[in-house]
């Protein structure tokens, strides 16, 4: 039986920034987008399974791991672009695009801005913007640490010398308190350690309305043509779905069952079966599917 292709960490120049990318296997390329608080590491159970039938690339985002810790740059568009750039670089004409938490705003657009790019989608644990469809999640007001993490300097001083503690806390809800592999934890934690990491990771929050804007936009314009796949846990659920499903072509959702937010470092081998055939073009176990739609453009709310 062939080896499990391992990544290969390469250094790559994209829309004015130096982003690290973990590059493994060959054939039709899938991007992989973490959110926060992750890095490439995230998708360590991912990668190898997936390198068997593909090209894997999986980038730190930008201003995250070890990818330029920008002063400015990211709203959701800007980190499209940054996605588009990668797949420039590596001359990769369209990938399939899977991304979870803050990266799935930026798979979003991306798909929208340029269908021509991606072949499949799979969008995770996330919300876009103010999309109809997530009002039962919202309830109760948005997760508390967006607050936090919104204003300006304040998380940076007030967790300076306890990231770690920080962390565990998200590492353990994010998993329904079973936790990470202690090596991948170490990873995460000294990626974000210092201001300055802080300061990066707290932007993705702070641009969260420029990105709300830009989603909005892109939705005014047209319709999400790319077959998608919604993937909820907990605790975002069929929230990502609904907001999915007036606005996509094509679209099926799952829901991991007793998994928590963190996806594919929780519950990797039920991911995998999900991702598996739908990144070949077949999904075995497809729920409610929307049909292609006769209009262009978003409907009209009712």
């Amino acid at each position: 039986m062939p080896a499990t292709p391992s990544p290969r960490l390469r250094r790559i120049t994209t829309n004015g920034i130096e982003v690290n990318v973990a590059v493994a296997g060959s054939g039709p390329a899938v991007l992989l987008l973490h959110g926060f608080p992750h890095t490439w590491r995230l998708w360590t159970e991912i990668i190898g399974p997936l390198a068997e039938h593909h090209r894997v690339i999986a980038p730190d985002l930008r201003g995250l791991g070890a990818s330029t810790r920008a002063a400015d740059g990211y709203d959701a568009g800007t980190l499209a672009a940054d996605a588009e750039g990668l797949l420039d670089a590596l001359a990769e004409p369209t990938a399939s695009v899977v991304a979870i938490d803050a990266g799935t705003p930026v798979a979003f657009l991306l798909a929208m801005r340029r269908p021509d790019r991606v072949r499949r989608l799979v969008l995770m644990e996330s919300l876009l913007g103010a999309l109809p469809g997530a009002e039962g999640f919202l309830a109760g007001g948005p997760p508390w640490w967006f607050g936090f993490h919104a204003v300006p300097g304040l998380a940076e001083t007030v967790l300076a010398g306890h990231e770690a503690e920080y962390l565990d806390w998200f590492l353990a809800t994010g998993t329904r308190g079973r936790g990470v592999p202690p090596e991948i934890r170490d990873a995460f934690v000294a990626a974000y350690t210092g201001a300055d990491a802080l300061r990066c990771a707290f932007s993705y929050y702070r641009a969260l309305p420029a990105g709300a804007r830009q989603i909005d936009e892109a939705v005014a314009a047209g319709r999400l043509t790319v077959p998608t796949m919604a993937i909820g846990a907990h605790p975002v659920g069929r929230a990502l779905e609904q907001q999915l499903r007036p606005v996509a072509d094509d679209l099926t959702g799952h829901l991991v069952p007793d998994c928590g937010h963190i996806i594919p470092l929780d519950r990797p081998r039920e991911l995998l079966r999900l991702l598996a055939p739908f990144l070949a073009g077949s999904d075995p176990d497809r729920r409610e599917t929307t049909k292609p739609a006769q209009a262009v453009g978003r409907p009209a709310p009712a």
